[in-house]
């Protein structure tokens, strides 16, 4: 498998507002606050793009006495800058085991930082677990998290008899033979603007988000599609304006029920609409998911 299609993809993304007719959400925009706050004085904004192996961490966001993608590459930001404390804002919040070779941040440091040492100093400190694929100044008014104008995911397959041992920490390993055909006719029902309240983990009662209000489970999705890899590996890309929790790895189970002949095709159209998780398909291993590119 290509360095590209490795499945090195979540968590709950921004959670979109719903507004019936909205123009923002209509055109596919990311929902922003009115105002990103500039940096301090004397600071400029870095954009970072990011790769790693999720397998080693308890997700993305920050979380109590657990290893994280955010807490980890914060603390070696704090080491390299000699700072206190450097927040990070992260596109995706990349669920338990699920990995990244596209995760954008932002953060702001000094104006006078040498861009070139920091992205390798921090390569020296954080990999091969976390690795900065790409590193760049960044507009006064870019967040990583509210600029995303969208999120591209994949979703890896082996569909052989045998698992692989160098592909086990990266791909679902299915036995059963699979019908792609039928999966890819599956496909047609997602794209578009839905409520995925059936292949959404729930928010809790009266969730809200800081700038966007009420949670809301209705989601774009601009592509959906299974691609055919060669010798037992498939790949399904997904990408949407925003996601929720498990979302992706919901929708992949129930393709790959259809495949496995225990669904059709034609019935994907009712669960989306039934918004019952109990009429949806088992939710594929996070293993298997990458977050693999997010749209500016």
């Amino acid at each position: 498998m290509s360095q590209q299609s490795f499945s090195y993809e979540p968590a709950p993304e921004a959670p979109a507002r719903a507004v019936a007719g909205s123009s923002r959400a209509l055109a596919g925009l990311a929902v922003r606050p009115a105002r990103v706050a500039p940096p301090a004085p004397g600071d400029r904004r870095v954009r970072l793009t990011l790769a790693y192996d999720g397998a080693a961490f308890k997700g993305f966001a920050t979380q109590v006495d657990v290893a994280t993608v955010q807490d980890s590459l914060s603390a070696a930001l704090s080491r390299v800058l000699r700072r206190a404390s450097v927040p990070v804002t992260g596109a995706g919040r990349t669920d338990t085991g699920v990995h990244a070779w596209g995760q954008v941040v932002s953060f702001d440091v000094r104006a006078a930082t040498d861009l070139g040492r920091l992205h390798r100093s921090l390569n020296g400190i954080c990999g091969p677990g976390i690795v900065v694929r790409e590193a760049a100044w960044a507009a006064d008014d870019f967040d990583a998290r509210f600029s995303a104008l969208w999120r591209h995911y994949r979703y890896s397959v082996l569909n052989t008899p045998w698992p692989s041992p160098f592909l086990t920490r990266t791909v679902w390993h299915v036995n059963e033979p699979l019908d792609l055909a039928v999966m890819r006719l599956g496909c047609d029902a997602f794209v578009g603007e839905h409520d995925f309240s059936a292949f959404c983990r729930k928010p809790r009662p009266g969730a809200r988000d800081a700038e966007l209000g009420p949670a809301s489970l209705v989601r774009r999705v601009l592509l959906a599609e299974w691609h055919d890899l060669g010798e037992g590996e498939l790949r399904f890309d997904v990408r949407a304006t925003a996601f929720c929790h498990q979302m992706v790895r919901s929708i992949v189970g129930t393709l790959v029920d259809v495949g496995r002949g225990r669904r059709r095709a034609g019935e994907v159209l009712g669960m989306i609409r039934s918004r019952s998780r109990v009429d949806t398909g088992v939710v594929a291993p996070a293993h298997g998911l990458c977050l693999h590119e997010v749209g500016y």
